[in-house]
C-alpha cells in the first residue's frame, strides 16, 4: 500500500492526467484508447499506454506487433524485471506495455492486473514524468481485479466506450454502476461516454437518451466509416492513416478537453426494470429506422 500511495502522490504532484477506458469486449475500446494515446503523443505529450486485458493486444496498433506482457516476463525471467523488459516504443513515441494475464482456464485475469501494476510500482515506472497515463481495461466491472484502475485510483477519470446496441449499452450500464460504487461525493470518477460505431441519427438518439436518463455525459462520437475498417484491416491506427479524417478530428477535440475536464457526479446506473424498458426503446428505434 505504501508504494501505491507513493505512486499516486507522485503523479498527482506532477499533475499527470490518468484516464481509463472501459467497455464491452469487441466494442472498439482498444481502438479508441490507442488512437487517443497516439493523438496526445502527436501533440508533444509524454504518454504511457497500459493494456489491462489478458489478451495483451491493446498496444498492437501502436507498436505494429504483439509485445511481451508484464506477466509473461515475470513467468519467464528468474531475475527482477527492468524497464526495458516491459516498455516498448510505439507510434509518436508512446510508451507501451501490457499487463497480460494467465492462460484461459488457468487463473484469474483480474489478479493478473493487480500483480502487473504492483510490479510497475516496484520498477518506479509511475514515478517518471508522464504527461498522460492511459489504461485500456476489459469489459464489465464484475471482477475486482478489472476494477483496480478505478478502485485504487490509478485512473481518474474513467470513460465508457459503448455503441447504440442493447448488449453494449447493458455492459456500459454495469460499468456505470461500478463507477458509481467507487466514486465519492468529493471525488467522482466518471469522465463520460464515448459513442462508437455510430451509423446514423437514430444511433445518436439512443446514445442521447441513455445519457439523459443516467446523467452520464457524451464526450465524443465516433462514426462508423470505411476509414476505420481500412485502418483495422491494415492493423494500423485510423488517426495515423487518416490524420484529417472526421474521427481523428473527434478524438483531437476530445484530447483537447482532457486537461480541464471536470468529472460528472450526478449520474447513476439503471436498475433491471429500467434497463428492460430502455431495451424496448432501442428496439423501437431500430424498428422505426
Amino acid at each position: 500500500m505504501g508504494k501505491r500511495m507513493k505512486a499516486m502522490k507522485t503523479t498527482k504532484e506532477m499533475k499527470t492526467i490518468r484516464i481509463a477506458f472501459y467497455g464491452k469486449g469487441g466494442i472498439g475500446k482498444s481502438t479508441i484508447a490507442s488512437n487517443v494515446s497516439a493523438v496526445l503523443a502527436s501533440e508533444g505529450k509524454k504518454v504511457l499506454h497500459i493494456g489491462c486485458d489478458p489478451k495483451a493486444d491493446s498496444t498492437r496498433g501502436l507498436t505494429g506487433k504483439r509485445i511481451p506482457s508484464v506477466l509473461d516476463q515475470l513467468n519467464q525471467k528468474d531475475d527482477f524485471l527492468v524497464r526495458d523488459d516491459v516498455l516498448f516504443t510505439g507510434v509518436n513515441g508512446v510508451q507501451c506495455l501490457e499487463a497480460g494475464g494467465p492462460q484461459a482456464g488457468c487463473g484469474c485475469a483480474g489478479l493478473g492486473i493487480t500483480a502487473a501494476l504492483d510490479e510497475l510500482e516496484r520498477m518506479e515506472i509511475f514515478d517518471e514524468s508522464w504527461d498522460v497515463i492511459v489504461y485500456d481495461v476489459l469489459g464489465d466491472v464484475v471482477c475486482g481485479g478489472f476494477s483496480v484502475p478505478m478502485r485504487q485510483h490509478y485512473a481518474d477519470p474513467v470513460y465508457i466506450v459503448t455503441s447504440p446496441d442493447f448488449m453494449s449499452v447493458y455492459a456500459a450500464n454495469n460499468i456505470l454502476k461500478g463507477i458509481r460504487h467507487y466514486s465519492t461525493e468529493d471525488n467522482s470518477l466518471l469522465g463520460g461516454l464515448i459513442l462508437n460505431h455510430v451509423k446514423d441519427e437514430g444511433d445518436i438518439r439512443i446514445g442521447e437518451r441513455f445519457s439523459e436518463i443516467t446523467g452520464a455525459p457524451i464526450t465524443a462520437v465516433i462514426r462508423e466509416s470505411s476509414e476505420m475498417r481500412i485502418a483495422e484491416f491494415q492493423r494500423r491506427l485510423f488517426s495515423q492513416e487518416f490524420p484529417e479524417g472526421m474521427n481523428t478530428a473527434a478524438l483531437k477535440e476530445f484530447a483537447k478537453k482532457l486537461s480541464g475536464h471536470k468529472t460528472e457526479n450526478r449520474f447513476r446506473g439503471l436498475d433491471a426494470e429500467e434497463m428492460e424498458r430502455f431495451g424496448m426503446e432501442i428496439f423501437n428505434e431500430e424498428i422505426v429506422l
